[in-house]
């Protein structure tokens, strides 16, 4: 026998896995954490700080410090991907531990999590044992190698994919023998197309144009587009870029300045620059903002056709940071109202669902359900009248800079009463002013109608008036929003301390008041105490009395509401005002007549939501069921044409009122709480998700009608649900991301199931 024929032979007998094709972690491994791990695995709130979305994720490892610690005494350092280091020697410095190194005999931590999750298959479509904990505020242990053993003596149940159907025999052992192979990192980088260069350098000449006036435009655009993910026309699809600030100038390879905020000093001379988001799209942080020549001529026209000047260009200390509408007073605010008005849900997007809005404590100062409307810069004053915006100005500055923990009651004290002593102003200048009428809405494009929901412990915006007519509005001006805009992405340190987020959180309450009176004065004078008191009831009363300015009770409007409930009047009537820039009508939950569906769709489809229509706005102590359901319930049917529809049903809980950081328990109103049943998927955390032909959504309706308790609930998920231990549940999971891309393709991602409960 030939020689090199019998030590091939020997070989494959002792190794199989020395001769097999060696793996490539972009092509065979990503895909397999794409469908298994990165629903949990990605952004801040990965377990473990252990991101598989990229090979950077990956090889950066884990780390024993969570990102969102609501009280933490110091400040934790930043361990941003793609940012605040590169190349795992980097990141071990800052105590990320490998999961892909083999130690010794001993396997590599990856490989014995995966295994110790392959020993332990969960019963088909059953319910999680109870001792489970799989909640977000779950202890994440995250053993080092040397201490798995420990960990998986203590822990049988919790090896990887944790608490969900695990892997295909295929993808395991694809994985096993990829880490048997050394666990080889090839990151597929996403590179600009020809068309795209072309747009990016347009818009970074824009941004490092020379000038005063120039600079201080870039600054400010820089600061509110900074989170976004950018795409252009005629860009590639999946392609999306970020904001960054670099010391190399355009064509020149990047060097990142990686500051905690954006408005931080960057140190030394420095370049904006847009490089492409690498890694998965994960839809939890996919907040997108387009760019075009249109775009570009937009911002030409809004900040540069003035002839205003910069005497001085501003720092970057602490008031500076305090207070943008000192920083950029140079800046006609026409101009920096304006173009945030254009891109409204976007810039509301930012801190509904951005780093600030997780967590029920961060979340619980909004109330469920509600809409947003936005005041015309021809009527706002702080726009237009010189001297009150001078008044106004240094009363606006915003609390979070210094977070010792001894300060901040002080602290508190001290922006709160700024805060009032503006509202005071605002509210005399306001009374002499012409009474507020229609024209004094914005309505200017689509983004002027704003829904709003709240689950928990996370929040969406859509726009359109989506769901039954809301006990609230907010009505914000350039003020209000700017200031919610710093506040909770601007100024916001995830990686702070309790003091900074106490003081964002607490800010964020007085912030929303001021939307809410901003809205009563669009209401008959002698209603307005009324309804104030609808919305803080009880307990809110108190701190109606603690911390808010009382609110105008004489001033008219120029509104002609009719009936004893005028905002109700209100509500309907600019549904019929504004209906051209309603782009989500919805006669499912506000049904005016005998259709309650959409028109257009397929019948069967139309007799599916003539059914769920029933289950739309109605309290729970007529609909019992709203009990026992979750915040985000997905609903999935499946038509006899082979398309299927998605639906979001969201449980919108009822408050006394949202005024407080702690006891939210104590303020629910079980009883009034309704379901939001609306097409689309409008959460980035499926809670729940059940799946049904269209033939039994009237059976399926009926049953939720009936399940007056837990045991009828359950019945229901045992015949319709998609527990986490469906053998298909990564299909039905991964579907609604389908669904996103074949509906509205630019926000498709990833979907987050930390919140995926066990029903």
């Amino acid at each position: 026998m030939d020689s090199r024929l019998l030590l091939s032979l020997c070989l494959w007998l002792i190794s199989p896995v020395l001769l097999a094709e060696p793996l490539s972690y972009s092509r065979d491994i990503q895909p397999i954490f794409s469908k298994n791990c990165v629903a949990c695995h990605a952004c801040y709130d990965a377990p473990c700080q252990l991101n598989l979305g990229s090979a950077e994720g990956v090889g950066r490892g884990a780390h024993k410090l969570p990102v969102y610690d609501g009280i933490r005494t110091q400040a934790q350092a930043t361990t941003r991907l793609f940012l605040d280091a590169h190349a795992s020697e980097a990141w071990r410095r800052k105590d990320f531990f490998s999961v892909l190194d083999g130690q010794g005999s001993q396997a590599a931590l990856l490989a014995r999590m995966l295994k110790l999750g392959h020993q332990a298959p969960l019963t088909t479509n059953a319910k999680l044992p109870d001792e489970l904990d799989i909640s977000i505020k779950r202890d994440n242990q995250c053993p080092l190698p040397e201490e798995f053993d420990d960990y998986a003596r203590n822990n049988p149940m919790a090896g990887m994919p944790f608490a969900v159907t695990g892997l295909s025999a295929a993808d395991y052992d694809t994985l096993q023998r990829w880490l048997a192979q050394g666990a080889p990192l090839d990151q597929h980088m996403r590179v600009p197309s020809i068309a795209e260069r072309k747009q990016i350098a347009a818009w970074e000449a824009l941004l490092n144009a020379p000038g005063a006036r120039e600079a201080l435009v870039a600054r400010w655009l820089y600061e509110h587009l900074f989170l976004a993910h950018l795409h252009f026309d005629e860009g590639e699809s999946g392609h999306f870029f970020q904001l960054v600030r670099s010391r190399t100038p355009s064509g020149q390879p990047l060097d990142i300045i990686a500051t905690r905020r954006p408005n931080d000093d960057p140190g030394s001379q420095f370049y904006y620059r847009l490089r492409p988001v690498q890694g998965v799209i994960v839809h939890k942080t996919h907040i997108t903002y387009g760019l075009s020549e249109k775009k570009l001529a937009r911002v030409r026209e809004l900040f540069f056709s003035g002839d205003w000047q910069v005497d001085a260009l501003p720092g970057y200390g602490l008031q500076r940071r305090a207070n943008p509408f000192e920083t950029f007073a140079a800046i006609p605010a026409q101009a920096r109202y304006q173009f945030m008005l254009d891109n409204a849900e976007y810039f509301v997007r930012t801190f509904i669902r951005g780093p600030v809005c997780r967590g029920q404590i961060a979340t619980d100062v909004i109330r469920d359900n509600f809409w947003v409307i936005f005041q015309s810069p021809e009527q706002d004053l702080y726009i237009k009248d010189a001297d009150y915006r001078q008044q106004a100005t240094p009363l606006l500055a915003m609390p979070g800079q210094i977070d010792e923990i001894i300060d901040l009651p002080l602290l508190w004290r001290n922006y709160r009463n700024k805060r009032n002593l503006y509202e005071a102003l605002r509210k005399q200048r306001y009374a002499e002013a012409p009474a507020p009428s229609w024209s004094h809405i914005w309505a200017g494009n689509d983004n002027a109608l704003l829904s709003i929901f709240r689950q928990h412990d996370s929040a969406s915006v859509r726009k359109g008036l989506i769901g039954e007519m809301p006990q609230t509005l907010w009505w914000m001006d350039y003020p209000l929003l700017e200031r919610t805009y710093y506040q909770l992405v601007v100024n916001f340190d995830v990686f702070g301390n309790v003091s900074h987020q106490a003081q964002t959180r607490l800010y964020f309450d007085l912030i929303r008041n001021g939307a809410e009176v901003n809205f009563l004065r669009l209401m008959p004078a002698d209603s307005r105490k009324a309804y104030l008191s609808d919305w803080y009831q009880h307990s809110g009363k108190l701190k109606l009395w603690l911390d808010y300015e009382s609110i105008d009770h004489n001033t008219p409007t120029a509104l002609r509401l009719q009936g004893s409930d005028p905002k109700q009047d209100f509500l309907h009537r600019l549904q019929e005002r504004y209906g051209s820039l309603n782009v989500r009508p919805d006669p499912i939950n506000r049904c005016s007549g005998a259709h309650c569906h959409r028109q257009g769709i397929d019948p069967d489809l139309q007799r599916a939501e003539q059914s769920l229509s029933r289950l739309a706005a109605k309290p729970a102590a007529a609909l019992r069921v709203i009990e026992q359901l979750p915040e985000a319930t997905l609903l999935r049917i499946e038509l006899a044409n082979g398309q299927r529809e998605v639906y979001s049903l969201l449980r919108n809980r009822a408050h006394s009122n949202v005024a407080f950081m702690y006891g939210e328990a104590l303020r629910y109103q079980p009883g009034l709480d309704t379901l939001t049943v609306y097409p689309g998927v409008l959460s980035s955390y499926p809670n729940f998700i059940f799946n049904l032909e269209g033939e039994a959504v009237p059976e399926f309706v009926a049953a939720l009608e009936q399940a007056r308790d837990a045991a009828a609930f359950e019945k229901v998920v045992e015949r319709w649900g998609i527990r986490r231990s469906h053998p298909d549940f990564w299909f039905y999971f991964h579907d609604l991301a389908t669904h996103i891309r074949e509906t509205e393709p630019l926000e498709a991602g990833i979907l987050d199931m930390n919140r995926y409960q066990n029903l």
